[in-house]
This record gives C-alpha cells, structure tokens and sequence, in this order.
C-alpha cells in the first residue's frame, strides 16, 4: 500500500495554515508553490492589485518566446497553486498583523486568519502621471523600466517624465535605443542638477518644466500630450520615473526592521529580523524589482519558512552545542 499522503478537497474555509502568504504577485505566487511542494498549508492573500496586474508584456523571463503578459503569469501560477489541495487563495486585503505565543494573525474585512510563519511579499506602489484614463495607457506605452522596457522603444518617440537627476539619467540611457527624446519634470519644480543639466543639453534632449494638461491617444497608446504652457508633444511612449512606495505598514506592525527608504531588510534567505517573519519580492531592496528575481526570492523564502517550521530534532539546531557535527 503506497504510503503517501492523499488530499480531499476541504469545502470548508480554512482560517489557518503553516504559512500565511501576503501578496499573489510573482514573489507570494512561487512561495506559495514552494511550500506546497514542502506539502506546507498555505493561505496566499492576493488584493489582485500591484504591479504585475497592469497590462504590460515582459520579455524578460526565461522560457516565454515573445514575452509573457504579467497578468497571464499570475493566472498560469494561480492554475498551478490549484493543483494543490492545501493552499488555499483568499481575495482579501490584509490590513493589520500582530504575532503572539503560537503565530501570527493577519486581519482583513473579511474576518481573521492565524499561521505559523510569514512571507510579506506586498511589492511597492508606483505613482504615475495624472490625466484622465492614464490607467489604461500602463504598461502599453508608459512604463517605468528601463530593463524590461527600453528596448521596446527602439527608434520610437518617447517622453521621460520627471523632476530629479535620476530621471535625467534615465533620459540619457534612453539614448542607447532611440534618439527622439524630451524630458519632462511634469511639475512646477526641476530639482537636475547643472551636471546633469549641461549633458541633457549636450545631448540634444530638451529638458520642459511644465506639467501634462491633456493626452491624446487610443487603446492604450499615445499619440501626444499637451503641456500646462499650452506646448504640444508627440509622442509614441512615455517613461514616468518617480520614486515608487514600498508598501512595509504590515511589516512595520510585526516590529520587522526597515531599511531608511522604507524596504524591508531581509539576509540571503529572504529572513527578517523576526523569528517566523520572512520577505520577498519588490518590497525588500530598492533594487533589481524583476519578476525573475521575485520569483527566487519568493522560493528562497518558502524554503527558509519550510525549515523554521521544523521542529528542532529534525535540524542542525537540534544539535547539542559543542556536539562534533559529521558530514
């Protein structure tokens, strides 16, 4: 008789779980299917907001010719988590956290739910220009990223909008793809330095201080924008470089330690400084926001979850101290 564990499937909502999972993105997505894989009960909370739900196509995840539109990534990890009896989504928003003597229990609208363990994969929130429908035109033709989206402007119009010597940087980068570039502040204040200033002119990329009044465009794609001055731009993409918000308030509940730009600060097993609490994905460093790197730290938090869940017989802490330890 094989003796391998079976699953029925529960029809009764479960409220709690080895691991609670915070966040469906990538990172939450491929930490909830590690620990699966370590048959670990997992709630995984999706909002079904962030980043990977805008309409963009990424080109640079390995084994997808042609690029994976992110919103396809999360449905095909959302049918691979379904083949998984013990993991359980729940469409809820997680407002607050407290962590006591057996756990940690998140709170939502939708009631109360208590794990062993946490993985805080919550991402950042991005702020992008303002004008009517805006929302329609992320990811199609305004983006944010240089890595993922740069060469997708080869030899296009494009407008970089923002106000500080990064995104004069970024302007200057753009270079490398197309030639026909504007820098925009979008606001009343230009904060470029006069270094960066002289290689804009240099460069031959007009630097506007002004704001975006009026876009016109169609399904997503720009076709020009009107300045507060009444100046018009045309234009085929829009690169939008404003600092984005690391969304840390449920980690900041659970006394984990941030970093002074609000990120939290995980070790190389994607640990924090609290026992149990575990982070991956955008949210952790200011840095390489990937979907390939969300995907490994999502994994290496699952793992590092799945051994502090052993009890301490079964791991190199069980070991009496000064006990020799053989290979």
């Amino acid at each position: 008789m094989c003796g391998c564990r079976r699953y029925t499937v529960n029809t009764t909502p479960s409220t709690t779980a080895d691991v609670l999972v915070i966040g469906g993105g990538p990172a939450g997505l491929s930490a909830a299917l590690y620990l699966a894989r370590y048959d670990r009960s997992v709630l995984l909370f999706d909002a079904n907001d962030g980043r990977s739900s805008w309409h963009q196509v990424n080109h640079n995840y390995l084994g997808f010719p042609g690029g994976v539109a992110a919103r396809e990534l999360r449905a095909l990890g959302r049918r691979q988590l379904a083949e998984y009896p013990h993991v359980r989504v729940v469409e809820e928003r997680v407002a607050a956290m407290t962590r006591g003597e057996g756990g940690f229990t998140a709170r939502g609208a939708g009631g109360r739910w208590q794990g062993r363990a946490v993985i805080l994969c919550m991402g950042v929130a991005d702020h992008f220009p303002s004008f009517p429908g805006w929302e329609e035109y992320v990811g199609r033709s305004l983006f944010w990223c240089i890595t993922c989206d740069g060469y997708g402007c080869k030899g296009a119009r494009v407008v970089v909008t923002g106000e500080s010597d990064e995104a004069a940087e970024l302007a200057l980068q753009l270079q490398r793809f197309t030639p026909q570039l504007t820098l925009l502040t979008d606001s009343a204040n230009c904060a470029i330095c006069p270094t960066f200033r002289e290689r804009l002119r240099e460069a031959e990329i007009p630097l506007i201080v002004d704001t975006i009044a009026e876009v016109r465009g169609a399904e997503g794609q720009f076709q020009a924008l009107r300045t507060g001055g009444d100046r018009w731009l045309e234009l085929d993409q829009l690169f939008s470089h404003r600092p984005a918000t690391p969304q840390t308030k449920l980690a900041a509940d659970l006394g984990v330690t941030l970093s002074h730009g609000g990120y939290i600060k995980a070790d190389t097993e994607q640990k924090t400084n609290v026992p149990g609490v575990f982070a991956a994905g955008d949210s952790t460093r200011l840095h390489a926001h990937q979907i390939a790197t969300a995907v490994h730290e999502g994994g290496q938090a699952a793992s590092a979850a799945n051994y502090f869940l052993y009890p301490p017989e079964l791991t190199a802490e069980g070991v009496p101290e000064g006990e020799e330890r053989r290979a």
